[in-house]
């Protein structure tokens, strides 16, 4: 398996963007990534980015800023709204990594 880093955000880093890592992880082992995750609060990205290397940003609250990494707005990954659109854009980023 290909392991892959991912910083999943949300407003406070606690309820969504632990659902979010845990989606990923259990999607992406089925194209044979390991997903490590890192949930933070949206006041502290550009901290976590600092201090280890991800792969790309996914969050369910708007990011701003640019971390020189892929950023994806995951919120349609949870609902089941764009879930098929969020996770092509995601394998297509992985594909290069």
């Amino acid at each position: 398996m290909k392991e892959v880093k991912i910083l999943t955000v949300c407003g406070c880093g606690t309820v969504s963007s632990s659902m979010l890592s845990e989606k990923l992880k259990d999607t992406l082992s089925m194209y044979g990534y390991e997903v490590i995750t890192q949930e933070v609060s949206l006041n502290r990205v550009s901290s976590a980015v600092l201090l280890k290397d991800f792969d790309l940003i996914a969050y369910t609250s708007p990011v701003q800023g640019n971390y020189n990494i892929p950023v994806l707005n995951a919120v349609g990954f949870l609902t089941g709204f764009t879930e098929e659109e969020f996770l092509a854009e995601v394998l297509d980023i992985l594909k290069d990594i």
